[in-house]
């Protein structure tokens, strides 16, 4: 007996008519990339394991729990399913020379995976939008990624989002703040857990984006980064500010966003909301000035963010701004079967036309046809039966209240040059 396969716990098949909410947001993405000069790139979904370990961090929980890696059975070559894509972008810039000519302003969308228990906002195979600006330098970069955004915020009328920022220094500055998280954790270990204990000496910034709520207070309490900045990297986190309160953007200051992932530095920042439950970052990211000579580049700048699709499409359901799927404009009825040529004759001619047209295959009676193409939420069924096939002409009867019509149908020639066209223009207007 067959059993039945189902899709892999926490990888969701994307099905009609939600699928259309996905193609509506790719669309306002690609309109937002475009009016901020970022080009499309598209990298592997399978890279090398050592490039994740080597940028993100072996003592991190993308590393040490969630990725999907295995051997490659021709070679032995480790091999993973990328687990987030700025590392993929930047080893793809560094392979093919791409800031030979100077800067770069990339953007990619994709799935990324993470083997963990799937929740909401959460999933096995999740998908991203990313944007990414390599060989920049200055604050200028880190406002425009952060109020391009913004922009997609406005764009998508999304609400109940607000910005978090921090700045996580240079490796001097970190190592300095390290020491002092290093003796004040030492000192209070009888409240550590285990997760903690492991990181103390591995990686002591991680503990202060624990999620225990049993050490929230000590946390809280933890020496702060932002104490330990020079003068460069304090007027390069002043110059973000600046730039972000002259185009009326509110913050907060949070010291203890540190990020999941240990290539960032200076400028970090997430937009998150409450009504998402315990996954409430929308958008995250920053600078990682080093990342592109860890992965064997030239030393460069670079900055970037990624946000959740399902998360912005789940915020926007609740809120009810998620457009209705698009409906064809015609459904074409066919009910002589000799007319089925010429029916199809007419779809191809409407949709060259630019109208969305569905036409009818199987057969099938009057009243069965007319429920498919009441169904189909087009607005208007154009029928071929008998009568119109000896006529050469064709019945555009109108499907929905207040379509414009004079009348709730019409006969019209098939063989008058574009008058088909202008009469089903017409009763869409």
């Amino acid at each position: 007996m067959n059993v039945k396969l189902n899709a892999v716990k926490g990888m969701n098949d994307l099905l009609p008519p939600q699928s259309a909410a996905w193609e509506w947001f790719e669309a306002r993405v690609r309109d937002l990339m475009r009016s901020y000069g970022y080009r499309n790139i598209r990298t592997p979904i399978v890279e090398p394991t050592a490039l994740f370990v080597r940028s993100i961090g072996e003592v991190t929980d993308i590393v040490e729990k969630e990725m999907y890696s295995f051997s490659d059975a021709l070679n032995g070559e480790q091999l993973t399913l990328r687990p987030e894509n700025t590392a993929a972008v930047v080893r793809a810039a560094v392979e093919h020379n791409l800031l030979y000519e100077g800067g770069k302003r990339l953007w990619y969308t994709g799935p990324m995976f993470r083997h963990e228990r799937p929740q909401r906002g959460r999933y096995r195979q999740f998908h991203q939008v990313g944007a990414e600006a390599l060989g920049f330098a200055g604050p200028d970069v880190d406002a425009e990624l952060i109020l391009m955004a913004r922009r997609l915020w406005d764009m998508l009328c999304l609400r109940d989002v607000r910005l978090e920022i921090n700045c996580l220094g240079q490796p001097d500055e970190r190592q300095r703040h390290r020491r002092k998280l290093i003796a004040y954790f030492e000192a209070h270990a009888d409240q550590l857990d285990e997760d903690a204990r492991r990181r103390l000496h591995a990686n002591p910034l991680r503990i202060l984006d624990t999620k225990n709520p049993a050490m929230q207070e000590l946390v809280a309490a933890a020496p702060s980064l932002l104490d330990e900045l020079g003068e460069e990297s304090r007027a390069h986190f002043e110059g973000v500010q600046t730039l972000l309160r002259a185009q009326g953007q509110e913050f907060t200051l949070n010291p203890r966003l540190v990020r999941g992932l240990d290539y960032y530095n200076l400028t970090v920042f997430e937009w998150v909301t409450d009504r998402l439950g315990a996954q409430g970052t929308v958008c995250a990211g920053g600078r990682y000035d080093g990342l592109i000579e860890q992965i064997g580049g030239k030393p460069a700048p670079a900055c970037g963010w990624a946000l959740g699709i399902e998360r912005v499409l789940d915020l926007l359901e609740q809120d009810g701004a998620v457009p209705a799927p698009p409906q064809p404009d015609a459904y074409v009825v066919v009910t002589h079967p000799p007319a089925q040529e010429r029916a199809m004759q007419v779809a191809e001619r409407l949709r060259a036309a630019g109208f969305a047209v569905v036409l009818h295959v199987g057969g099938g009676s009057m009243k069965s046809q007319m429920k498919k193409a009441d169904a189909s939420g087009a607005r208007h069924a154009l029928i071929l039966g008998f009568d119109e096939w000896e006529a050469g002409e064709v019945t555009v009867k109108s499907l929905r209240e207040g379509q414009g019509l004079a009348t709730q149908q019409q006969q019209v020639l098939l063989d008058a040059p574009g008058a088909l066209e202008r009469r089903l223009a017409g009763a869409l207007e």
